[in-house]
């Protein structure tokens, strides 16, 4: 009953840590867009580039002139490592015979540990759900058009581009496969008609809709490092299972299967997704001055509501051993009250989650503080208490569900589960500088700093996302009077260490943990790297 109570919670939980990627999320906001807001640091919204103003602030779009073709593409390089050790003293259940997690290495060594890394890119394919890229670099591309007739005051656009793409795919015997194996998350907005209105010279407005496919998938192996798994050990070797008797049968029969808090139970896989996910977006611009400008943007929140599929494949040693526990008569018994496991090989069938893509705010200026050099500086706001918690419906009732909702009945019901969050709101920074070298070459630096939104007892290795900040260098050239060229190289690192048992959702040890914890009792700590190398080419046609 250890880990059926927390199977489904193991939905949820993959979840929480993929959607901080969001659109706005606060690691992954604004990564795979624009290589000159990059650049910028993403201090452009009283400063918009070019096309892609559509996302950064529509009122930008009155900035061009004629017809215009824009291309971008962002070469990303993901970095995801994690380290798992044993704190001093280290011994989880208090068992002897259990104190070692063999998972993490020795771990009675207190300067052993076991490393996970990976590089390796996945993608979201609508159909098909997570599709594996080769190691190495992933291309972001996304295109845009404008037209603003002349003479008229309104520039008409529209683009394809990706808000979010992050996803990776670890190895099988990665030591974080638990959290997890596989997994893609990605917003894309197929469609964003947008029109910016010049009101006079000082003051320009915008508006656009972004019409979006949003789909989540993730592979996962699963174990529970339970007290009560630990115990169930215990007697099993007391039984000498080994040897294929039952002392206690027909009484009680606990050799089915070998079950342990270091056995793996399982594989799940998730793959839900909403084709149509519109929001809308505005802003404003303020030029009263030809070297004073100010922006503001405002992007709606999206009520969605993601459909698909989830399975749970069990282990033999599992399913086998839920069996046994069925086939005696104390374990009848149980069964009947407590709504125990059955020991099903596989459950599968339809699940529906509840998300709300948070609105996000931001404000900026842009001044020319000397003729050749101009500095940029903005505020954004998302709103993440929208994700208090998160929630999930089945098509079904689900045997694991019956146990969850004995423990925690706020939360779960025969079909249903809602995972708490507490997600935070937080304003973050940005800073870009342009040096006008000549009149064909600007040179650009930029730093954002983002802060997490996940509170400290949230952290796992799923969602290696802490405070980090973003470091940019790039530049602008004009090929000719008709073409611009823009580049950027930008790093981004993210480091979070977890202590054991400050988040109970990787590392908690207490029994009356609901929430999955395949690290239970280890010190973890993350790693998040991020490289990225842009091209942009925008052209009159």
């Amino acid at each position: 009953m250890g880990y059926t109570n927390n199977t489904l919670r193991l939905l949820g939980t993959l979840l929480i840590a993929l959607l901080t990627g969001s659109a706005h999320a606060q690691l992954t906001q604004n990564l795979s867009i624009s290589p000159k807001a990059l650049a910028l640091g993403n201090a452009v919204t009283a400063d918009p580039p070019g096309i892609m103003a559509i996302h950064y602030n529509p009122a930008g779009l009155t900035k061009l002139d004629g017809r215009q073709l824009e291309v971008n593409l962002l070469s990303v390089y993901l970095d995801v490592d994690a380290d798992f050790r044993a704190p001093p003293g280290y011994n989880i259940f208090g068992i002897d015979g259990l104190e070692t997690d063999p998972l993490t290495g020795q771990q009675r060594d207190p300067v052993a540990n076991q490393h996970s890394h990976t590089n390796t890119v996945a993608l979201y394919v609508p159909g098909r759900g997570i599709q594996r890229l080769p190691p190495g670099p992933a291309i972001a591309p996304s295109a845009a058009i404008s037209i603003k007739p002349p003479g008229s005051k309104l520039t008409f656009a529209n683009a394809f581009y990706l808000p979010m793409a992050a996803g990776f795919v670890r190895g099988k015997n990665d030591p974080a496969r638990y959290q997890p194996q596989a997994t893609a998350l990605q917003r894309t907005t197929y469609l964003s008609p947008t029109v910016g209105y010049k009101i006079n010279d000082q003051w320009s407005v915008g508006f656009g809709i972004q019409l979006s496919h949003m789909g989540i998938a993730a592979d996962q192996y699963m174990r529970a490092p339970n007290l009560l798994l630990g115990v169930a050990e215990v007697l099993q070797d007391a039984f000498n299972c080994k040897s294929g008797d039952e002392p206690l049968a027909p009484w009680i029969a606990l050799c089915g299967g070998n079950v342990g808090p270091w056995d793996d139970i399982g594989a799940l896989s998730i793959n839900v997704q909403q084709s149509l996910s519109p929001t809308y977006s505005f802003g404003v611009m303020w030029e009263p001055t030809d070297w004073f400008s100010w922006g503001a943007s405002y992007t709606s929140q999206a009520s969605m509501n993601l459909k698909g599929k989830f399975a749970i494949q069990y282990t033999d040693d599992w399913s086998g051993f839920w069996q046994s526990v069925n086939s005696s008569i104390i374990g009848a018994i149980g069964s009947a009250i407590l709504s125990l496991p059955s020991g099903v090989p596989r459950e599968a069938g339809n699940v529906s989650m509840d998300l709300v893509y948070p609105q996000h705010f931001q404000t900026g200026i842009s001044v020319d503080v000397l003729p050749k050099l101009t500095l940029n500086a903005d505020i954004g706001w998302t709103d993440f208490k929208q994700w208090d918690a998160f929630k999930f419906r089945f098509d079904r009732n689900l045997e694991f569900l019956n146990a969850a909702k004995i423990l925690s009945p706020e939360n779960a019901t025969a079909n249903s589960l809602r995972l708490p969050l507490g997600y935070t709101d937080q304003w973050n920074w940005a800073f870009g500088a342009e040096f006008h070298a000549s009149t064909r070459l600007d040179l650009r630096a930029g730093l954002e700093i983002r802060d997490s939104v996940i509170p400290n007892n949230q952290r796992s290795v799923l969602a290696p996302f802490g405070g980090a900040n973003l470091y940019s260098v790039g530049m602008g050239y004009r090929w000719d009077k008709n073409t611009v060229v823009d580049m950027n190289l930008s790093y981004l690192h993210s480091i979070e260490t977890i202590p054991a048992n400050t988040s109970c959702n990787v590392n908690c040890d207490n029994i009356t943990n609901i929430i999955y914890n395949p690290y239970a009792g280890l010190d973890v700590k993350t790693s998040l790297r991020v490289v990225m190398a842009g091209l942009s080419f925008r052209t009159k046609f």
